[in-house]
């Protein structure tokens, strides 16, 4: 019998490999399972290229399984060679400390953790804190021979540029992570990228060895994302995009998904997003019938700030976004514009009191006085959401907000901040 949320993956595009289709769906359609998805704390924050396995490890538990989170205080040390053109820097105990903290933060507003089947969160440094090295040798080194690692995709990539015996090892202390969580917790599947099939596969070859016939896990991986042109996912021209508000603001993020382009919005509403086959298909009759009306981007916007950053995030970026298209900047705090405007371009001046048209000649808003003017007189200039109409207007500090800055607009959708010295 066909197991409904195994075939909800499919669907989605979530299932790219399988370790025992049958075996799997046999067992979910039998009984509740506790099954795994880790991640590494190489930053204090996670980004939107990290987030697919654990959005699908949230799949399992809307299906009553129950997930176990491993962020890895251990392996973090270690560094994963997986696909990684060469060795990671290794970080401080009180860098991963701090990373470890940063992302259990995030992923609290992922999962249900108070519910009869609440996520748990697990960390291998837990257990492999206080192992020795001699004992790790002997309990698990034994058990996968040099030519079974070395076949290893993961691995063989590296052996052209060098691979540190630190790194070699990772997959086997992976492999002893899902042996760990199989013993304490039950744990029969482990889900990852498509990069951690290498590493999937070891854990379940090292369940194998160390238990009785009857012992039976699982793995599958999800495949990597990628935009429709085959370029990676998850970058913009500032960088990555950024679970932490720090790093990528509630704005900043509801802006990146409302700007997913028309041919990749519907994958990408299937993926990251918990809405129903019967709503996406919905939504994707209407990007083919009225793309004008983006209703498909700002479902996805919708469903991914709220998801990550709440409710009151959620309107804080739709009502920035209204504003702006509006120019009606008045409907915005200091705070709100600083996070709005933040990277237009920007012009540095010193605190003085200017005319409107030396003013906005020198941040290079207009090319001219006689620009300038016109553009005054015409109405084109606003500072901060005001219209200035007037050619004797002095631009004093109540132009100023925080002291800092001034938002400048040309024309409707030009703007710059100046910034003040």
């Amino acid at each position: 019998m066909k197991n409904e949320l195994l075939e909800d993956l499919k669907w989605r595009g979530l299932l790219y490999q399988q370790t025992d289709e049958e075996g799997l769906e046999k067992v979910l359609n039998e009984e509740k399972i506790s099954l795994y998805c880790g991640t590494d704390p190489t930053a204090d924050s996670l980004h939107i290229g990290h987030i697919v396995p654990f959005l699908t490890l949230r799949r399992f538990q809307q299906h009553g399984h129950r997930p176990i989170v491993l962020v890895g205080g251990a392996t973090g040390m270690i560094g994963d060679p997986s696909f990684k053109a060469e060795e990671r820097q290794l970080l401080s105990d009180e860098q991963i400390a701090k990373n470890v903290a940063g992302i259990r933060r995030q992923l609290e507003h992922i999962f249900d953790f108070e519910s009869e089947n609440g996520a748990m969160l697990v960390d291998n440094k837990d257990w492999f804190g206080e192992m020795s090295a001699i004992s790790f040798l002997r309990d698990y080194g034994k058990l996968l021979s040099i030519n079974y690692m070395l076949a290893k995709e993961n691995v063989a990539s590296r052996l052209e540029t060098g691979i540190s015996f630190t790194e070699f090892s990772y997959m086997l202390i992976q492999g002893a992570d899902f042996s760990h969580l199989y013993d304490k917790y039950k744990c029969r599947l482990q889900i990852g990228g498509s990069d951690q099939w290498g590493n999937i596969t070891t854990g379940l070859e090292v369940i194998r060895k160390t238990h009785s016939e009857e012992a039976k896990a699982f793995g599958i991986t999800m495949p990597l994302i990628t935009k429709a042109d085959g370029t990676k996912f998850g970058k913009t021209a500032g960088g990555s995009v950024w679970l932490d508000a720090a790093k990528t603001s509630p704005y900043e993020f509801y802006q990146f998904w409302i700007n997913t382009a028309d041919a990749e919005v519907i994958n990408y509403l299937k993926i990251f997003t918990f809405m129903s086959r019967e709503e996406i298909e919905a939504l994707e009759a209407s990007v083919q019938a009225e793309p004008h009306l983006r209703k498909a981007q700002q479902a996805l916007a919708e469903e991914m700030t709220r998801l990550i950053h709440g409710e009151e995030a959620l309107d804080q970026a739709i009502r920035i976004s209204k504003a702006l298209f509006s120019g009606d900047l008045k409907a915005l705090t200091v705070a709100e514009m600083k996070d709005a405007f933040k990277d237009v371009p920007t012009a540095e001046m010193e605190k003085a009191d200017k005319n409107i048209v030396d003013f906005i000649v020198e941040a290079g808003v207009s090319s001219s006085k006689r620009q300038a003017r016109e553009d005054v007189t015409n109405g084109a200039i606003s500072l901060n959401g005001e219209k200035v109409t007037d050619l004797a207007y002095e631009v004093t500090a109540a132009d100023r907000l925080d002291e800092a800055f001034t938002i400048v607009r040309r024309g409707k959708k030009n703007y710059k901040m100046v910034k003040f010295i």
